[in-house]
This record gives C-alpha cells, structure tokens and sequence, in this order.
C-alpha cells in the first residue's frame, strides 16, 4: 500500500502538524490501495502563508517567466502522462485505456491551450483612443484555495493550477480526499519543473476541514472550487465574511434535446455520452428529450446502446466502463434508481445491483428509463452514475420549456439537421454551454454555467481573467 502522508508546502514536502490518517480505496476492489494524511488547520494556515510569501515575488514576476515554468510543466507532465493515467486508475476507478486517453491526457490539452491564450494575453491595455493616457491592468488575484473534485482529477487542476500561474497568482490546492494520488503525482511535476517555493502549495484534507480553512482564510484572496452544488453553497456562505472572490464550477442535469430530423446517431451517440466516465461528469447529456414521432424508436436504440456497455475492472484493456468512485456513490445511484422505479419510470435497461458476474467493487449497471416526466427526482436530481432519463416532448417550446425547467444550467446538447432551428434553441436554452450534433466545442472554449451550476468561465482567455483583478489607472506616461 502507498504511503503518502506528506503535504507540499513551500517548496518541500513536509509532515502533517498532527496524525490524521485516511486510506484511499481503490473502487475496483473496494480494499485500501494508500494512505494519506488529513490536513489540519495548523496545515493549511502554514500552505497560506508561504503562498501569500510567495506572492509579493511571483506576482512581479514577467509573462515570459510565467510561460516558460508552465511550458517545463508540461514537458514533465508529458513525459509521466503514464504514471498519472495509472494513478488516476487506481484512486477513482477509470479504466486504464480510459485513463490514458482522456483523463491524464486532459491536464496537457488544458495546458497547451492556456498556453496558446498566454500568449496574447495583454496584461496592460489602453481603454481606447479617447482616453489616450488611461491603461486598463490585469494583475494577479492574489493567494488563491483550489478545491478540486475526483471525477475528472487532472482536468479540474490544470484549470485551476496553470491560469493561476500564467497570471502571477500563488496557491494551496486542496484536491479530493477520495481521489488524491494523482494531485500529489502533479506536485512532484511542479517540484521537477522548478515552480518557485510557495507558488504551489498542497494540503490533503475533506471539505469541513482544510475546505473550510481555506474558504475563510482573510489572507486567501479567492476560492476556486469545483463539485456539488450544496458544498459550493456552503463555501459561498463561509467566503462571505473575507469577501473573496468566490468561483464555482458545480452540478449539473444536461437535457439533450433530439428533434425527429437528428442524424440516425444522434440517440446512441447520446447514451453513450451520459455513460462515458461512468456517467460522474458535471457535464453529462442525462435527460434526453425526444420528439414523439421518434420516441419509441430511441427508447429502444437507447436501451440497446446500454446493454452493450460493458463493464469491467479498471487494469483491463478496453473501452468498458469501470467503477463508480466510492460506496457513498454506489449507495446514493442504487437509491436513485429504485427512486425512478418506485415514481413510475419505465425502466427499459439495467436497473438496481451489481452488473451479472460482479460481486465486488462499486460497479453499477448502464441504466435507462423511459417514460420520466421532468418532475420525477432522477429527472431533477444529479444523479452522477450512469442512468439516462427519457422525456417525450412535441414541439419546440415544449422541449425548450423542460430543458430550462432544472435547477442547474451547466450543458445541455441539441440534435437537429435544421440549423435555423438549432441556432434558434441554443439561444434560448439557459445554460453556460451548449454542444449540437455530436461536436464538442473547441480549444480554449469557456466552461461553466449559470444558476446552480455556478459562476465563472474556466478555460482560454475566460480562464485567464477569471485569476485577474482589473484597474484602471489615469495619467498614464506611454514613454516611460
């Protein structure tokens, strides 16, 4: 079993102030796979303040110096993408080939593309040329908490860790306590990179202690969060008093709208989609809502895409579906599901329990219900395990209408080969994101959402601004 007790704190990794320890289960197993420690206020108090040290340095510090330690970062990064796939494997379950193809990959993608936005980024702008002596400067936040999530690990900290950077903040990242092997993997990559003692700084610790150290801390100048949408709500409350800036990425309940004329994929496609990461994506397409003349039809299409999903251990080569991340998730899915049988929903694949043959691990079967109505709780609720949602609908506004009525506003999908028609939904659907016929959006595109999805935009240029102060100044000397 690995042990892995230490904290990275300015610049070393050192010992928790007190003996807290926590086994990491491996979910495939459901049998401890590493230890590690749970911080301490004494531990995050002391992350703080060698970040807020670090900062009077770093935050004076040139773009080209910022590019080029994130431009080391990702060369050490790519040359140990193995050794991250393989820890993300083991601390949340992703299939190995999964884990080499999407998740671990997913940290140099975001660095590259934070990398192409730095590069134009002006940190010091003219207001306009009727104002010829007023500049507009972006500066650093400041000393910033990032609390990041076990679903897509690498993802959420390289759009966290690496704007952070580019912009001249420092910081103490918190990363989930369930999966925290690969974050600790990333802060070897920042130590062999050279990051600047205290720019970097990791706790290990849940969200009521170190998360909430870190949410309330008068010398951290922003919270940027990714997870549910009540842990965001109470960080919101705990932040209010320091008024820092609060930044939440959060839960969602995409609706995936399917008109009669979508492409004869669109339905599987869709499935498959909700289904991908075993369906622990803020961002998955899990209510479908389908135009009557073709309701029956993708009923079936999608129970049948269900049914050959398949699921298996995380150290097999293949493109199944692995385990869900904890038995607090397998619990919460397994309730979920018996929820929509006992509302009325017709369960048309999967159901309750393990897949056939599976005795052991939080292993849950592709699910698919039909005949939901938008008030059922697995049509409201997140369900975050892979259970799809079907809703009938017949016209527009009808489907418009039950794709808006949810408490979240992260993503939602259309299907159509009318483009007017597409272009004329995507305006009116409320949601931070929308994605039509299968493309997924481009490098550098602004992900986050509105209502109890969150706040902010991470990624790109949005990314960049979201770790900025503005000032405006007057009586600028251009010659100087």
């Amino acid at each position: 079993m690995l042990e892995k007790r230490d904290f990275y704190i300015d610049g070393n990794w050192v010992a928790p102030s007190t003996t807290n320890d926590l086994e990491v289960i491996n979910p495939s197993t459901e049998e401890p796979c590493a230890v590690i420690s749970i911080g301490s206020s004494a531990d995050a108090n002391a992350a703080v303040s060698a970040a807020k040290e670090a900062f009077a340095t770093w935050s004076r510090s040139s773009k080209a110096e910022r590019i080029a330690l994130v431009k080391r970062i990702h060369e050490v990064y790519a040359a140990r993408v193995d050794e991250m796939a393989q820890a993300i494997s083991l601390e949340m379950g992703s299939p190995i080939d999964m884990a080499k193809t999407q998740q671990a990959p997913s940290g140099t993608w975001h660095i590259e593309n934070f990398l192409r936005a730095a590069e134009s980024f002006e940190f010091e702008r003219p207001l306009g040329a009727h104002a010829p002596n007023d500049r507009i400067l972006y500066e650093p936040m400041g000393v910033c908490g990032l609390i990041t999530p076990w679903n897509w690990p690498m993802n959420q900290v390289t759009l966290k860790v690496i704007p952070a950077l580019l912009t001249g903040c420092t910081m103490v990242l918190k990363p989930s306590e369930i999966a925290p092997l690969s974050s600790m993997l990333f802060a070897e990559i920042m130590h062999e990179a050279g990051a600047p003692a205290g720019v970097f700084n990791l706790v290990n610790g849940d969200g009521v202690g170190v998360g909430t150290q870190l949410s309330g801390h008068p010398d951290v100048d922003m919270i940027s969060f990714t997870g549910s949408t009540r842990a965001g709500i109470a960080i919101s409350k705990n932040a209010a008093d320091t008024l820092k800036r609060v930044h939440l990425e959060l839960g969602g309940k995409g609706a995936n709208i399917v008109f009669a004329d979508a492409d004869e994929k669109a339905v599987k496609r869709g499935a498959l989609h909700c289904f991908n990461n075993t369906g622990q994506s803020c961002n998955a397409p899990t209510r479908m809502l389908v135009q009557r003349e073709v309701y029956d039809q993708a009923v079936e299409t999608a129970a049948e895409a269900a049914n050959s999903v398949k699921v298996g251990a995380t150290n097999e080569a293949g493109r199944h579906i692995g385990p869900v991340v904890s038995a607090a998730q397998f619990d919460k899915i397994q309730g979920l599901i018996q929820t929509g049988v006992d509302e009325g929903a017709r369960l048309a694949a999967g159901g309750i329990g393990r897949p056939e043959g599976v005795n052991r691990g939080y292993y849950v079967r592709p699910t698919v219900f039909a005949d939901v109505t938008n008030q059922m709780t697995i049509a409201r609720e997140e369900i975050f395990g892979p259970v799809l949602s079907i809703i009938p609908f017949d016209t527009e506004d009808e489907a418009v209408a039950i794709a808006n009525d949810t408490p979240f506003g992260l993503t939602n999908y259309v299907q159509s080969q009318d483009g007017a028609k597409r272009n004329r939904v995507a305006r009116r659907l409320r949601s931070g994101m929308v994605e039509m016929n299968g493309q997924s959006r481009g490098a550098g595109s602004p992900f986050g959402g509105m209502k109890a999805s969150g706040n902010g935009r991470e990624g790109g240029v949005w990314g960049l601004e979201d770790f900025c102060e503005v000032k405006a100044v007057s009586g600028w000397d251009a010659d100087a």
